[in-house]
C-alpha cells in the first residue's frame, strides 16, 4: 500500500511531516496539490477517510479566505465547501497523509503515525 501527502514544500509543517515519515522508512507519494489539485471525487474520499467534512479542511486563517470573506460560520452546503476547496486548493489544510482507507491531518505531524 502506498502512502500519499498531499503536501505543499513551503509549509513547515508539512515538510516536518514529510521527514517523519522518511525517518520511519516510509517513501510516500508526494502530492504537489497546489500544481495538481486534487479533483471533486479524489477530496470526497480524502474526506471520507479522515472522518471530516469539508469545511473541516478549510484553512480559514489563510489570506485567500479572508480574500473570499469566508468563514466557518457560513451556511454552505457540503457540496459547495467542496466547489470552495476544489476551486482554490491553497485552502485545504496541509498535509494530508493517506494510507490505505486511513487518513489523518498533520498538524501535528505527529497525528499521522496513527495511521501508519
Amino acid at each position: 500500500m502506498t502512502i500519499q501527502i498531499y503536501h505543499n514544500p513551503r509549509c513547515s509543517k508539512s515538510r516536518q511531516t514529510l521527514g517523519l515519515l522518511e525517518e520511519r522508512g516510509f517513501t510516500p507519494e508526494i502530492i504537489l496539490y497546489l500544481e495538481n489539485p486534487p479533483s471533486k471525487k479524489a477530496l470526497e474520499r480524502t474526506l471520507q477517510k479522515l472522518g471530516i467534512k469539508a469545511r473541516e479542511l478549510i484553512r480559514f486563517k489563510d489570506d485567500l479566505a479572508k480574500q473570499l470573506a469566508i468563514t466557518a460560520k457560513d451556511d454552505r452546503s457540503e457540496n459547495e465547501w467542496l466547489e470552495l476547496l476544489v476551486n482554490n486548493p491553497a485552502l485545504i489544510e496541509r498535509p494530508v497523509v493517506i494510507n490505505g482507507n486511513k487518513a489523518a491531518i498533520g498538524r501535528p505531524p505527529e497525528n499521522v503515525l496513527d495511521i501508519l
